[in-house]
């Protein structure tokens, strides 16, 4: 039950990124809800390194934390498939 409410938060957050970052993403759902799920993480390890904490304990990043960590991800991912092309 957790993991299926981690995919649709997930979705969530990855919608709501992709609806702030300026121009168009090419992306299906399923990598919506993985941008979202691991900019949840990417958010979690910043707020622990910002705010303190044990590595082998991370926080949940939350809301604001999921969001800027998927538009970190989703700025890097797409400044690399740039200097690909």
């Amino acid at each position: 039950m957790h993991l299926i409410l981690f995919l649709l938060f997930g979705l969530i957050v990855g919608l709501i990124a992709r609806a702030i970052m300026p121009g168009t993403q090419r992306m299906n759902a399923v990598q919506t809800m993985l941008l979202g799920c691991v900019g949840s993480l990417v958010g979690g390890i910043l707020a622990t390194l910002l705010f303190g904490g044990r590595w082998d304990q991370p926080i949940t990043a939350g809301w604001i934390g999921s969001v800027l960590g998927s538009l970190l991800l989703m700025a890097l991912v797409g400044t690399r498939r740039r200097s690909l092309i």
